[in-house]
């Protein structure tokens, strides 16, 4: 891993390192404000969703941003992770008594089943493209959400038993019913972090960085740039696009694991089409393959309408208006030349990335 950090171009190096170092820099800032008493409880509660949204973003970039496909179901594979991780840390209550350990555990297997999801419909889905990849991820998020509502599972001296539509589970004598249709999942013991959301958002730098910066990569961007002259040149465009699509499907797996982890109680309602909709605003807004906008936005846009809560009335409406200044000054250059002239350096590296990537 090193070795490629240091075979890669000074800019592109450069802003890698920018990023791991923003993302620390930020994790032993917030430590201290915590350990000081500074940061409000309001504040700290945010701090894992804030680390899963940053993920999500992580992950659906390197779709949309890296490989150029417009996904609009991440909320489904979220689901997915956070359904089957919060079942896992249940059934391994016994077994893995030490909470970090059980929630690395359940934070894996999330991560694994929503990595077999995403294969299981890439197969069909991915020989689609534009419109009809978008129109049919949103169809799977909205089939993954429904099926979470009429989905029951408990465990008891017998084993797990499951059923749909109704609870036919008929749980023995001290059984318990983990997953109860509409009403979700209750009584979560609450294991995530924001150590843990700091590691997990590490990691998915890690190996999407990894991922970008390697021979598949640049085979992504290719094919984001000319499909017909990747595939002219014989490159595997289906089996490129599937693995994009696995490894974002894995991480947002974790993500929904470890968001789920952080409550009580968890509804498959919460990771809906607008939950998908806000992950697809983060990597926007952040830009198309950059990923620390990504974080910068996710952690923007999950505090914003916090903040903004005492406006009650006009709450939505005043988000949507800094959504749009945002975007209009994104693309205005003259507000680029102001940005420009504080920020040369590091805008011209990236300026020179974006030349070398094209």
């Amino acid at each position: 891993m090193l070795k490629r950090y240091l075979n890669l171009k000074r800019g592109n190096a450069r802003q890698i390192f920018f990023t791991y170092m923003a993302v620390i820099a930020a994790y032993v800032i917030l430590q201290l404000m915590i350990t000081a008493g500074v940061l409000s409880s309001l504040m700290r509660s945010m701090l894992v969703p804030i680390c899963a949204y940053m993920v999500m973003a992580i992950s659906l970039n390197l779709v949309v941003g890296v490989l150029g496909e417009l996904s609009l179901g991440h909320a489904g594979f979220m689901s997915i992770g956070a359904f089957s991780g919060v079942s896992a840390a249940i059934i391994l209550q016994g077994v893995l008594p030490y909470a970090p350990l059980r929630l690395a555990a359940a934070i894996i297997i999330g991560a694994l089943f929503a990595a077999v999801a995403g294969f299981l419909i890439g197969i069909p889905v991915l020989r689609l493209k534009g419109d009809y990849l978008a129109i049919v991820t949103l169809a799977f998020g909205e089939i993954i959400k429904n099926i979470f509502n009429n989905f029951y599972m408990g465990i008891d001296s017998e084993g797990i038993s499951m059923s749909m539509l109704t609870d036919k589970t008929r749980l023995l004598e001290g059984g318990r019913l983990i997953i109860a249709g509409p009403m979700g999942i209750g009584g979560i013991q609450k294991l995530s972090t924001f150590t843990a959301g700091f590691i997990l958002t590490m990691v998915a730098l890690v190996i999407v960085f990894n991922l970008v910066n390697s021979r598949s990569g640049r085979a992504f961007m290719a094919i984001r740039d000319d499909r017909i002259a990747a595939e002219s040149v014989g490159m595997n465009i289906t089996r490129y696009k599937m693995m994009a699509f696995v490894t974002s499907a894995a991480l947002a797996g974790a993500a929904g694991c470890l968001f789920a982890m952080n409550y009580s109680t968890i509804v498959a309602n919460k990771f809906d089409f607008n939950t998908s909709i806000l992950v697809l605003v983060f990597v926007v807004l952040g830009g198309q393959g950059n990923m620390l906008g990504s974080i910068i936005a996710a952690a923007a846009l999950t505090i914003l309408p916090e903040k903004l809560r005492q406006f009650a009335d006009y709450r939505m409406l005043l988000y949507a208006v800094v959504l749009i200044a945002v975007m209009l000054c994104k693309n205005n250059e003259s507000v680029g030349e102001f940005v420009r002239r504080f920020a040369p350096r590091f805008l011209r590296s990236g300026r020179k990335e974006g030349k070398e990537n094209g």
